[in-house]
């Protein structure tokens, strides 16, 4: 089984396994998520699901269960 991961705002799409890594998927995808500490303290890496749950990417996975993840990258002029 794949899930179809779709990157915003470029609008990129690539097929991932669950249980990926979402930042091996990313880069897979030529998508840069800017991290920091790597253990989701640092909110870095955070990024927003479909839904405007927000995540940690360094932290997260492809979900089980799913055929599509939509993640907004957001752009934090901190970082």
């Amino acid at each position: 089984m794949t899930v179809n991961v779709r990157f915003l705002p470029d609008d990129i799409t690539i097929e991932a396994s669950p249980g990926e890594p979402m930042l091996e998927v990313a880069q897979r995808a030529g998508v840069l998520i800017p991290t920091g500490c790597l253990m989701g303290s640092c909110h870095a890496c955070e990024v927003e699901l479909e839904d405007g749950t927000p995540i940690c990417a360094c932290i997260s996975a492809i979900p089980l269960g799913t055929e599509s993840l939509t993640i907004n990258l957001a752009c934090d002029l901190l970082w």
